[in-house]
């Protein structure tokens, strides 16, 4: 099972980004974004940035996450 993350988008050099989330980063493409900016935050599946998100709805996603974290 595969599960989309949310990350915000740290840096950007063209087509690949760099996002963070929860103290990790992760190098990513944002070939489906459409004028990404640094402060976006995105859901990244299997590398790629496939949908922008609200920041309300990225910390909720991102709390949800801690959550899961911290009950294993």
């Amino acid at each position: 099972m595969c599960l989309a993350v949310p990350l915000k988008i740290i840096e950007l050099n063209g087509k690949e980004a760099v996002g963070e989330s929860l103290g990790l980063r992760r190098r990513m493409r944002v070939d489906f974004i459409d004028k990404p900016r640094i402060g976006d935050y995105v859901i990244v599946h299997a590398g790629f940035a496939i949908e922008r998100l609200s920041e309300r709805q990225a910390l909720e996603d991102i709390s949800a996450w801690e959550d899961v974290q911290n009950a294993l």
